[in-house]
């Protein structure tokens, strides 16, 4: 069984492990060395501002109250499964799928692991350009936009199976 893991997309699981350690590691060092609300200048352009944010991308969901942390969790659990699913029906040698699925998988599991231990996602990155600001994101917040941007540029259409 592990011989036959090991030939299949799963093999490329440890980059999702990777991204979801380096998320929560990140967290864990803004709530160690931040103050709720505190913003630190870290560029030109970017601020670490340490943020708790119980809602979903652009406070969608907000009005729910605990069950959209359950309703938010259900989802990052499904999205996980399909594509650890994908990724088991894949070569190990389509690399760039492999990549893409995986990287989506780490800041999946990263804003769950969040969910479940904080009952809130942290957030502390803010990119700002003059006035315009975009709403506060961390890294699994990276790995899921990054995996969807490369998946929408890069993969083919019909490209899921062997």
């Amino acid at each position: 069984m592990h011989k036959k893991i090991m030939s299949t997309g799963l093999s490329w699981f440890w980059l999702a492990l990777v991204i979801m350690l380096f998320d929560i590691g990140s967290k864990q060092f803004v709530m160690r060395h931040c103050w709720l609300s505190e913003s630190v200048p870290v560029m030109p352009f970017i601020n670490f501002t340490y943020a708790h944010n119980p809602c979903a991308a652009f406070s969608c969901l907000a009005e729910k109250g605990e069950l959209q942390r359950w309703i938010l969790s259900f989802i990052s659990v499904i999205i996980i499964v399909f594509h650890l699913v994908i990724m088991y029906r894949l070569d190990k040698r389509a690399i760039l799928t492999n990549i893409v699925y995986s990287i989506i998988v780490g800041g999946a599991l990263g804003n769950l692991f969040d969910r479940m231990v904080h009952s809130f996602v942290i957030d502390f990155i803010i990119f700002y350009v003059g006035d315009w600001y975009w709403p506060t994101f961390n890294v699994a917040d990276i790995g899921i936009c990054m995996g969807a941007i490369l998946g929408l540029v890069f993969l083919p259409v019909g490209h899921t199976t062997r």
